[in-house]
């Protein structure tokens, strides 16, 4: 997407919209590709960057379940999941990674698909390496095209 068109979350839809994306998303970890799809969904809220969700054919290695969950108002329980670091075997990387097995009437597209949170992996959007949304709650995934005057997340933002 060309960065001369940005995209504004401030006009993202409340309740979010959940819609399938045509963009080319990967996962990288050491260089290594752990995630690879052009069928993903991206769910839209206001103030939020785009939060992609992939389908979990897309995934190339294997993820653990975690005891840790979530809530969200608008797509239900989450649950975690735990990966292997693929250099160090031992060490686990714990709710980096999430999905909804039930999720609520409006997301059932994305039951069961997995949603990275960007790091300790880099991840890409049409081969332009993301930034996380700030502040490490939110899982949105900051491109070039998204003006970042609008997005939530770091501080002072909570009230919006």
């Amino acid at each position: 997407m060309s960065t001369a068109k940005k995209l504004n979350p401030r006009n993202f839809p409340r309740p979010p919209l959940c819609e399938r994306t045509p963009r080319h998303l990967q996962v990288v970890w050491n260089g290594t590709v752990i995630a690879d799809t052009k069928e993903a969904y991206w769910v839209l809220e206001t103030h939020h960057p785009p939060t992609y969700y992939l389908p979990p054919s897309s995934l190339k290695i294997l993820l653990a379940k975690s005891t840790h969950s979530s809530y969200c108002e608008w797509k239900g329980m989450a649950t975690y999941h735990n990966l292997a670091n693929p250099l160090k075997p031992s060490e686990l990387i714990k709710n980096r990674i999430w999905s909804y097995g039930k999720p609520t009437e409006g997301f059932n597209e994305i039951k069961d698909h997995l949603s990275f949170y960007a790091g300790p992996w880099d991840c890409y959007v049409d081969g332009e390496k993301v930034e996380p949304q700030p502040g490490d709650f939110y899982g949105g995934w900051m491109t070039n095209d998204i003006e970042r005057s609008t997005v939530k997340g770091g501080p002072g933002t909570w009230g919006w």
